[in-house]
């Protein structure tokens, strides 16, 4: 039995650790994976560069949400583009065996165009600089009210 299997986590999520060779959590991820899947709180969690914070909120984002709708459900918000890159491509290799779903990076320095046909394809978790974010809401091409 793998030990994320103990945290709750549900089989696509699972079969997505395996592949990427993680067998045991860490202490953030033991803590953080449990609350987060058994109810709809704030956390603020710190740990050191590479202790698996992504995972650790990113695993209980995905299982929440419902990748049949096209609405956006998850919105995380980073304070650089190369941290919203990577978050993003983190997400993208976790949720690898969800069916449909879809994590977008919206940023600037980049073209705005592209970025919102990404957004009206249907993005369940948008990943945001804050600038970026700003501006695509007051466009109207964003809708975070869900």
């Amino acid at each position: 039995m793998n030990n994320f299997e103990k945290l709750g986590l549900n089989n696509n999520l699972l079969q997505a650790i395996n592949d990427m060779g993680f067998e045991t959590p860490s202490e953030v991820q033991e803590k953080a994976i449990p609350l987060l899947l058994e109810s709809d709180i704030d956390l603020v969690a710190l740990a050191q560069t590479g202790t698996g914070k992504t995972a650790a909120f990113g695993f209980p984002l995905i299982q929440k949400i419902n990748s049949d709708s096209r609405v956006t459900q998850g919105l995380i918000l980073s304070p650089t583009r190369e941290l919203c890159l990577q978050i993003t491509k983190e997400l993208k290799t976790y949720s690898t065996y969800v069916k449909g779903f879809r994590t977008v990076a919206i940023y600037g320095g980049a073209s705005i165009t592209e970025q919102a046909k990404e957004i009206k394809r249907g993005a369940h978790v948008v990943v945001a600089t804050p600038g970026r974010l700003k501006d695509m809401i007051s466009r109207g091409i964003i809708d975070i009210s869900k």
